[in-house]
């Protein structure tokens, strides 16, 4: 059966490659990408990196994507991978009908309309006819290399170009109105571009599924995107994510623009992470997009109130979704300034410190929800505090939400205690604080993520005896050093040991030179459970998988399901215990409980 390739193109991009791979195999962070000893071949270095979007491994060759990986780690066939992934993601697997073929071949041929009108505006624009159209793009600054990079082209000065020319290739005005490349009227059908300076709209593999264009001179609308079409939708694709897929993979920072010229001129000042939406606001879909290429795209729309305004509202879009391991940058630009302008203005580098030194999110939203906030009586400061709480109190990750609510309430009151610290004598009974500030740590996913997996480290440190049962969940994260190499010595003790007992384990990381680190880590967790009491110690294990949940919600479902069917085959006092405690901790990960009021 031939399946739609959009539908599994959808696949992909709906199962997160690295933590399907983890089900397997123990991976490590290794700068952007993760690594791991190959399952293919048996390695004892680590030689098989995941990804964003496939792995591959040094030393076999193995290569591939989510469904591959299925059929070789598991022999199953491509169905039944697609299947398997397929159910997970919530997707229904195309069935092989008569219109689901037709839709195929549609698509198909859709894509080679597209890519004929592509090579005629292409050699429009180096023909004498086009010369205006070139001579607009040169004076941009775009290069020739950037302008064939991008299959810039020319639509024709009048109405009829793209009609006769793709007409002498035997394609029909019908088939160039369902492309978008024509529209019907009353007087037959007639160009949808014309006297346009063209910009090919790729999907994320690289086709065409569409166009943009400008108009030379004052003409209205400016920028005119093609018609919705079975290939193309306005809220699903952004401008330039073919191109920026594999530039982040390669280390580019992910930037999402506001248009064409903005896209087009960061990629060629060497910005090639660069995207834009597409004469629409960003949407779920685009976010969705953007958080599977990189877990902190950057926004940067234009200085002026509109661009503000565009970035408040994407902000606001994406703050509910936030958690750990998906985040949002803003950068602000100078008033009348786009990417564009300020590149041409300052140079390349000086764009490039401006997007190094972009503050956290929580400090953003605050200036942005400040903008134009009335700060100078007690209602004003009222209203805005409740606005801040209730912004963060979107945020479905509790924990997070709880993080970025302290942040900006902090922030709230400091400046209050700089207001009377400024208001010197007499004009203030307020007594000046010696402490200036409440210093507290940036709120980002590597300090969030980082806690948790110290507090589970301390926790195993503390009570070894759940090893057993917990040490194939614990060598799934990954961790930070410290507690990545805390991890190895545990798990060389816990093979060798004779009883699982906390001194031992601290006497074996102090001749392995751990023993500080073992005690900074340990630090975090005071311990008060004693070990000879089972309902204490099962309430620890249900809060450390709680907590683990919040980092690896997938997999304890997963457990969840599994253990639930084993209880059906083995009704056993210990199975139900243990489902129990999986159930308890995936129900505190779910709800996104607190850290401390997970585990205390």
């Amino acid at each position: 059966m031939s399946l739609p390739p959009n539908f599994l193109d959808e696949l992909r991009a709906r199962t997160p490659l690295a933590p399907l791979i983890a089900r397997k195999v123990r991976l490590a962070r290794s700068g952007r990408d993760q690594k791991g000893c190959c399952p293919f071949h048996n390695e004892k270095s680590p030689s098989f990196y995941v990804y964003d979007d496939h792995y591959h491994c040094f030393g076999c060759g193995a290569h591939g994507d989510a469904i591959s990986f299925v059929m070789q780690n598991d022999g199953a066939g491509f169905m039944e991978a697609v299947e398997r992934l397929a159910a997970e993601a919530g997707m229904q697997v195309p069935k092989p009908t008569p219109q689901a073929a037709e839709a195929e071949r549609r698509e198909a041929d859709l894509s080679e309309v597209l890519a004929a009108a592509a090579a005629e505006y292409r050699r429009l624009l180096r023909l004498p006819q086009g010369a205006s159209a070139l001579a607009y793009l040169r004076g941009r600054g775009l290069s020739d290399a950037t302008i064939e990079q991008f299959g810039l082209g020319w639509s024709g000065e009048g109405r009829g170009v793209i009609t006769e020319a793709l007409g002498r290739q035997g394609i029909t005005p019908g088939r160039m109105i369902e492309a978008g490349l024509l529209k019907a009227t009353e007087r037959g059908p007639v160009d949808y571009f014309f006297a346009r300076v063209m910009f090919p709209i790729r999907d994320r593999r690289g086709r065409i599924i569409s166009f943009g264009g400008r108009v030379l001179g004052d003409g209205q609308p400016k920028y005119l995107n093609g018609p919705e079409t079975d290939l193309f939708s306005k809220r699903q694709t952004l401008y330039g994510i073919d191109l920026a897929r594999s530039a982040v993979r390669s280390g580019a920072t992910l930037i999402v623009v506001e248009g064409y010229m903005d896209v087009i001129a960061l990629h060629q000042a060497g910005f090639s992470g660069a995207v834009a939406p597409l004469g629409t606001a960003l949407t779920e879909q685009h976010l969705a997009e953007l958080w599977r290429i990189s877990p902190r795209p950057l926004l940067c729309f234009d200085g002026d109130a509109a661009g503000r305004r565009a970035a408040l509202r994407s902000t606001e879009l994406a703050i509910r979704a936030l958690a750990p391991d998906r985040g949002l940058a803003v950068l602000a630009l100078p008033d009348r300034d786009d990417p564009d302008s300020l590149i041409r203005r300052e140079g390349a580098q000086a764009f490039k410190a401006r997007i190094e030194t972009v503050p956290h999110l929580a400090q953003t939203l605050f200036d942005m929800l400040a903008d134009g906030a009335d700060r100078a009586t007690p209602e004003g400061r009222a209203a805005f505090r409740k606005r801040l709480e209730a912004v963060a109190r979107s945020i479905e990750d509790k924990s997070l939400a709880g993080e970025y609510r302290a942040a900006m309430i902090d922030r709230l009151y400091a400046e209050r205690r700089q207001g009377f610290q400024k208001a010197g004598p007499g004009k203030s009974s307020r007594q000046k604080s010696p402490h200036v500030s409440l210093p507290r740590p940036a709120i980002d996913t590597e300090t969030t993520v980082g806690r948790r997996a110290r507090l589970l480290t301390a926790i195993l440190l503390c009570y070894p005896s759940m090893l057993p049962d917990l040490e194939e969940a614990f060598g799934l994260l990954t961790l930070p050093d410290d507690c990545a190499r805390l991890r190895d010595s545990m798990s060389e003790w816990f093979h060798g040991a004779e009883a699982l007992d906390s001194a031992d384990l601290l006497n074996h990381l102090t001749s392995s030179g751990l023993r500080d680190v073992a005690d900074r880590v340990i630090s975090l967790f005071p311990q008060h459970t004693p070990e000879t009491d089972p309902a204490a110690m099962a309430e620890l294990e249900a809060s450390w998988y709680g907590i683990y949940g919040l980092m690896n919600l997938g997999w304890l479902r997963e457990q969840c399901a599994e253990q639930s069917r084993r209880w059906q085959e083995e009704p056993e006092p210990e199975v139900w215990n243990r489902l129990v405690s999986l159930t308890r901790a995936l129900k505190r990960a779910e709800r996104g409980e607190a850290d401390s009021d997970a585990v205390f």
